[in-house]
């Protein structure tokens, strides 16, 4: 592999002009594509084979009137008032005439009026879905009650669902690392085609996944995750070669060779860690939830892309660049000061001197960290976490303020037979049964279709959506209703919907856990030809996960320093925020692996005892791994500002976990437990070695080749 990247890159090196132009051509097109196809984002977290997906086919086949999406606008009188019936009702009849409504309920007729008179809900039902209400419908449904004198009308319910937008905080984190690489790089030059060769990479990704838009379903998170996965590794994966580049020409390499053997060697492991990260995100497919796994498609597919950028479009801009990616006093040939060891060398002496303690620490250190992860709870986000003055959020705190937080967690018991009788006498007992459950506070009469054979009833929970009162509550009446014959009950609503996506994606977590834990020694064994190498990567990579969650769930579910990261309410963590986090973090913690191993086990193959081999390792890479964990850390904290709650804990997530798998892992547990080993590290049993193939990540090959190539021709005068 590495001789192929090398010809590739010498080739994209020569032809730079030509390269950057197919670039900016195939920019265009997807910019066009995107602009002609793109469709709209939804938020439909829907999980087949669950009883409340079950529960909504029915509905949407049996009971369409009701299976479109619903509102809630809640009216309060001032305080110590009460509502005024004629008022309300011109509210009512005003959400009435909203386009696509078909129905709105007078809260006086339905009995959805507080007992003092001062509050009251009104319900409106829409024909269509959630993800087909147009933007002009829910800005009508917004100005409902806007001429109302004296009351305060707000607008809630799952109509209200916004799209996540990019907004400006994002850009800090771009800031950030472009700072940090200059800082690491001495030079404008560098840095700036650094940054520049990943936001192309980045464009073209998205305007790709936007073009794809229209054929696919996206959730609003995807393109998000896909922006922030693509720019971390895209900026991350063009500073590996751009370093390897000038460490050769420093070394007094021609600048087209130099190129070639860049991409040859650290572009083989860029290849390599790209093709795990793609590996483990589309491997969320396993779960078998289809929201997740067009996630995990759409930031592979952008991650792939950076690869592919990282391996042509750079080498191309190696070639405009020049020399000028070195600071300006080492481009007139003079290399960089050898007898100067910087602090890599020092900190790996360290490590390799003190690795007992250093080992027992961290290991204790992460493990205090994971203990909070044992009591971490998922949801899929309520109106409850989005942010505070939104229109969906004062829904929520008014709804809670005025009948309860039970109100915002309907749920909806749906019952289905054959006949009229059956069914309404199955709903009859459904009732009693449900409403005598341990934290329901009331259930509404039944509410059949035309032919009587589908029945709906709204139950409301004592407690909020996220609460884990109402996560009981729903198993219990499940329980309840089970026994119940002649007709199928089901629970459903957004509730119900978002317990059973988390009870399904907590189960998948541990199968997808070591599915990725084995796939990681699977691939290390390849690389690094080594036993202990991959089980001792794996385990550190464990490390890494359960501190992130611990560290998570202690901020973003628990509470503690919430306030530093805009977290106003806490609760349980977005569902699929886990098992995504272990399909990333996976990935960019065998980027460091790589990087730092690769060279190690260099140095050790070409006579190195293991300790300064060990040492070596860290010395060479430790400057280049600490900024590319630092501007990872910047690209995924810039998330942790958007309002959002599903990304501002994802971004948070990511950036914890590369802060501890890139400083404390990588570079000081991973030389610990290699100093520790020993020659042992490098030991695989015979029999496994014939069968592996040679991937040779570092290029070994590539160097025996091309050293046999110059003998050749010092022995063959006449050979062109």
């Amino acid at each position: 592999m590495a001789s192929v990247l090398y010809r590739l890159g010498r080739f994209s090196f020569r032809r730079r002009g030509r390269v950057l132009a197919v670039w900016l051509l195939a920019l265009a097109l997807l910019g066009g594509a995107a602009a002609a196809f793109m469709g709209p984002t939804s938020d439909n977290f829907t999980m087949p084979g669950t009883e409340s997906q079950r529960a909504l086919d029915s509905l949407r086949e049996k009971f369409p009137q009701a299976g479109g999406a619903t509102g809630t606008i809640v009216i309060a009188a001032p305080e110590g008032g009460k509502l005024d019936k004629a008022a309300v009702a011109a509210v009512v009849g005003e959400a009435g005439r909203v386009p696509g409504v078909i129905a709105a309920i007078d809260p006086f007729m339905a009995g959805s009026v507080t007992p003092d008179g001062r509050y009251a809900l009104v319900q409106v039902q829409f024909a269509a879905a959630v993800d087909e209400v147009t933007a002009a419908q829910r800005t009508a449904y917004e100005q409902v009650g806007a001429s109302a004198r004296g009351l305060r009308v707000e607008h809630g319910g799952e109509v209200m669902r916004a799209e996540v937008e990019i907004g400006s905080t994002e850009a800090l984190g771009v800031l950030v690392a472009a700072v940090v690489l200059v800082v690491t790089f001495g030079s404008l030059v560098a840095a700036g085609m650094t940054l520049l060769n990943a936001l192309i990479g980045v464009a073209a990704g998205m305007a790709g996944l936007f073009a794809l838009s229209g054929v696919l379903e996206l959730t609003g998170t995807a393109p998000i995750l896909a922006l922030m996965l693509g720019l971390a590794v895209g900026i991350d994966y063009s500073l590996f070669i751009t370093s390897r580049y000038r460490q050769y020409l420093t070394e007094g390499m021609a600048q087209e060779e130099a190129a070639g053997r860049a991409t040859g060697t650290a572009g083989s492991a860029v290849v390599f860690a790209g093709a795990t990260v793609v590996i483990a995100l589309a491997g969320l497919f396993v779960v078998g939830v289809p929201f997740l796994t067009v996630m995990g498609l759409a930031a592979a597919g952008t991650v792939a892309l950076a690869v592919l950028v990282a391996l042509t479009l750079l080498p191309a801009m190696l070639g405009f660049a020049g020399s000028r990616v070195l600071p300006r006093r080492q481009r007139g040939g003079q290399a960089r000061n050898r007898g100067h060891e910087g602090f890599g060398f020092r900190w790996g002496r360290i490590v390799t001197r003190l690795r007992v303690p250093i080992l027992l620490a961290g290991v204790v250190g992460l493990g205090a960290l994971t203990l909070p992860a044992q009591d971490m709870r998922l949801a899929l986000p309520d109106a409850g976490t989005a942010a505070p003055g939104s229109p969906a959020r004062e829904a929520y705190d008014l709804i809670s303020e005025g009948f309860g937080p039970g109100f915002n967690g309907r749920l909806i018991a749906v019952v289905t037979g054959d006949s009229a009788a059956a069914t309404g006498a199955a709903a009859t007992q459904a009732a009693q049964l449900i409403d005598a459950t341990d934290g329901v506070l009331h259930v509404s009469r039944p509410q059949p279709n035309p032919q009587g054979t589908t029945v709906l009833m709204t139950v409301i929970p004592e407690a909020g959506p996220a609460d884990a009162a109402t996560e009981q509550a729903v198993h219990a009446i499940r329980e309840r209703v089970a026994g119940i014959r002649g007709a199928d009950i089901a629970l459903t609503g957004a509730t119900a919907i978002g317990i059973d996506v988390s009870a399904k994606l907590a189960a998948a977590m541990p199968v997808y856990l070591v599915l990725v834990a084995g796939l990681s020694i699977l691939l290390l064994m390849l690389v690094f030809r080594s036993l202990l190498v991959p089980i001792k990567a794996a385990l550190g990579f464990l490390l890494t996960v359960g501190a992130t969650f611990g560290i998570t769930v202690a901020i973003f579910q628990q509470g503690h320093l919430a306030g530093l990261f805009g977290v106003d309410v806490p609760g349980p963590l977005v569902s699929f925020l886990p098992i995504l986090l272990i399909g990333i973090l996976f990935g960019l913690a065998m980027d460091y692996e790589v990087f730092l191993v690769s060279r190690m086990r260099e140095d050790f193959v070409h006579g190195d005892s293991p300790q300064q081999a060990t040492v070596n390792g860290l010395g060479h890479n430790a400057r280049v791994v600490t900024a590319a964990a630092l501007i990872m850390t910047a690209v995924f904290g810039g998330f942790v500002f958007m309002d959002d709650p599903i990304i501002k804990s994802i971004g948070f997530a990511l950036a914890v976990g590369v802060l501890v798998d890139a400083f404390v892992v990588r570079l000081t547990l991973v030389p610990a437990v290699m100093s520790f080993l020993g020659r042992a590290a490098w030991w695989l049993p015979r029999p496994i070695d014939r069968i592996l193939p040679d991937l040779d990540i570092e290029g070994e090959s590539l160097t025996r080749n091309l050293s046999a190539d110059r003998l050749d021709d010092a022995r063959d005068p006449l050979k062109v």
